[in-house]
Order: structure tokens, then sequence, then C-alpha cells
């Protein structure tokens, strides 16, 4: 008898464990992001280490055993390439974004990736419109960004011309990835090795495009070969490591919840980032772009929630069985869709 509590008790702590170290990497990325380039200002550079890292980190970890990848075949890589670029362009303006302005107004427009996704499933992917809740949702969104956006105090032309690049090509790759890349059969683990070994390949060409080789070959000069900082390499560092981790306590999260507990608990993330924010940074919002910023995951909690509906209670076998085996491949596909973002995107 004592054996048959304990297994749901150890159930229910190993969950509630997953969940909260989702929530504290998820919450700490951007946060961690914008002090490492802050300390570390090349963000080609960066992005590169975190690459590496991940990679790196999910071979090695498939080598011991530790988790199952699919194996590297350039038939694949091919087909993934395109995939792979766009995210790569999302993880560049993500980067630059945080390098230009703060972490309220990345926020900010990561929110309203809502808004063009629902746009781009309804004209491109001949979706339906959204329901009344949804498009009302969508629109607090809207309203709470632009009234960010028109009392941001910090507004500078090129921060908003990165936030935009970044929202345009955040939403891309959503949509593209929803509509192609399932189709490749990947697991989650190969997901992440072929996204961010691939996006390695492309980081030496975007950092000889953007010039920012020159600007590290100087500050080595500078420095007379003497790049060692140990308040940029633990910020680097930390920057690495929540990235692969936030690949795992993703992926581990989203088998042990459901979709909608995991959706819901990703926006309410956002409020801790906030938070964390105003109190340990000076970067941030005026009090009401704060109210905006508030306002605008208020309706992205909304946004889960009109999306998500009510569990169905089935009364027969096969049907139950059905409805088993699609909530399977939902969770397959969110799975993969999410694996490849650290989150900070």
């Amino acid at each position: 008898m004592s054996a048959i509590r304990f297994e749901p008790t150890k159930q229910y702590y190993a969950t509630t464990s997953l969940v909260v170290g989702y929530a504290l990497c998820s919450s700490l990325l951007a946060v961690i992001n914008k002090f490492a380039i802050t300390k570390f200002n090349y963000p080609g550079l960066l992005t590169a280490l975190q690459y590496v890292t991940s990679a790196l980190g999910v071979w090695l970890l498939g080598k011991f055993g530790f988790l199952h990848h699919d194996p590297f075949k350039l038939d694949i890589a091919n087909k993934f390439l395109p995939a792979a670029v766009v995210f790569y362009l999302a993880i560049f303006t993500n980067t630059n974004l945080l390098r230009h302005a703060n972490v309220d107004t990345f926020i900010v427009f990561r929110s309203l990736t809502p808004l063009l996704v629902a746009l781009a499933d309804t004209i491109f992917r001949r979706r339906p419109c959204p329901s009344k809740l949804t498009f009302m949702s969508l629109l607090i969104i809207l309203g709470g960004a632009v009234g960010y956006v028109a009392t941001d105090s910090a507004f500078t032309l090129t921060a908003y011309s990165w936030a935009f690049s970044y929202l345009v090509t955040i939403t891309t790759e959503m949509v593209y990835i929803k509509h192609m890349v399932m189709n490749l059969g990947l697991n989650t683990w190969g997901f992440v090795l072929y996204n961010n070994f691939l996006s390695l390949m492309m980081a030496p060409i975007f950092w000889v495009l953007t010039g920012e080789c020159n600007e590290v070959f100087a500050a080595l000069v500078a420095n007379g070969g003497n790049w060692f900082e140990p308040v940029a390499f633990t910020a680097v560092s930390l920057s690495c490591l929540f990235g692969l981790l936030i690949s795992f306590f993703g992926f581990a999260t989203r088998k042990a919840v459901s979709a909608t507990a995991f959706t819901v608990t990703g926006v309410v993330n956002k409020f801790l980032t906030v938070m964390i924010n105003v109190l340990i940074w000076d970067k941030h919002a005026t009090p009401f772009g704060l109210v905006c910023l508030l306002f605008t995951l208020s309706g992205g909690v909304l946004y889960q929630q009109s999306v998500t509906g009510p569990p169905l209670h089935d009364s027969t076998a096969s049907k139950q069985t059905s409805d088993a085996s699609d909530n399977d491949d939902h969770e397959d596909n969110q799975d993969k869709k999410m694996a490849g973002k650290h989150a900070s995107i």
C-alpha cells in the first residue's frame, strides 16, 4: 500500500521539478543573454559559441548514452538547410536586438508573434479566421505593444530596425517549421543537433559580412592578444549553458505536462522575466511602458486560453484511442518546434 502512495508522489515531484527548471531557464535566458551581449559585444561570435555548446553537448550526451538523436546525414541536412537558415536569422536578429535594446522591448516584439502567425496561417495556409476571443486577445497584444512603443524613451532607429527584423524572421521560422520541417521525421534531439550544427556552419559567413571579424581582431590587437576577462567569460558561459539547458527542460516538460499547461507556462514565464529584469537590471522600460508590457503579456495568456479548447470526454474506446494518437502527434510536432529555439527566442 505504501508503494502505491509513493509512486504518484514521486511522479508529482519529478514533474514539478521539470516545470520549475523550464520556468527558471526560460525566464532567466533573456536577461542572461542581455548581460552576455553587454559584456561580450560580439553577437555573431556569441551565437556561434551557443551553437557549438548545444551541438557538441547533444553529440557528447548521445555518445555516452544519456540521450538518443538521429544520425547526421547529408541528404537530410540538405532538406533541413532552408529551415536552419531561417532559424539562424531569427537567433542572429534576436541577439542584435538585445544588443541595441532592453529586455522589455524584446519581450514586447516576441509577444507580437501570435498576431503575425495567425495572419500568416489564415493567408498562406488557408486556416480559418481566428475566433472572437482569439481576435480580441490579439487586439489586446497589439494595443499593449503600440502603447509601449509610443512611450519608449529609449527608442532608436537601430534598435527598432532589429526588432522588426526579429519579428519577421521569428514569425517566418514558426510558420515554415510547422509547414515543412516536421515532414523530415527527426526526433527532438536530432532536430536540436541539425539546427545548431548547420547554424554553426553559417556563422562564419555572417561574421565576415557584418564586419564583426574585424572588430574581434582589432580587440585582440588592442588587448595584446589577451582576450580573457572573467566577467565576460562567465556571462558567455552562462548564456551557452542555459541555451542547452532550456532545450533539455523544454523537451522533458512537454513530455510531462499537457500542451495547455506548457504554453501557459511559457507565457507566464515572461512575467517572471520582467520582474527579474526590473529588480537586478537598470536597463528597463518606464513605469507606463511596463504597464503596457504587462498588458501585452495578459493578452498572450488570453490568446493561449482561446486557442486551447476544453478537454473532450469521449464515451467510446475507439474515440479515445484516436484522440490519444492525434494528441501524441500534436505533442511531437510541438516538441520539435520548441527544441530548436533557445527561448531567447
